[in-house]
């Protein structure tokens, strides 16, 4: 990180000090949350009972078994979506329970 007198941009800071600090996996996991939810609407988020990031899998937990079984049919969509709200690839595998 530049320090002293020299001028830094303050997204570049924050990046910094996240990286700094090892913080980068727990935003990750709060960024899917808030994308699932975003992206999927109220009516899913509403069955959405666990969702879970561990590593390039989102862990999601639905209390639907009918929900489950239509969302299975377009897991790849689903990856792509959230990814590219994500900003980068960062889910590679979707399991929903």
């Amino acid at each position: 990180m530049k320090r002293n007198n020299e001028n830094i941009k303050l997204s570049d800071a924050l990046q910094d000090f996240v990286s700094h600090n090892k913080l980068q996996t727990g935003l990750d996991k709060v960024n899917a949350r808030d994308v699932w939810n975003e992206q999927m609407g109220p009516a899913i988020e509403k069955y959405t009972t666990s969702l879970k990031l561990e590593g390039s899998t989102l862990y999601v937990q639905l209390s639907s078994s009918v929900l489950r079984e239509e969302l299975s049919y377009g897991k790849e969509k689903i990856i792509r979506i959230m990814n590219e709200n994500l900003g980068k690839e960062l889910i590679k595998k979707l399991v929903l329970r």
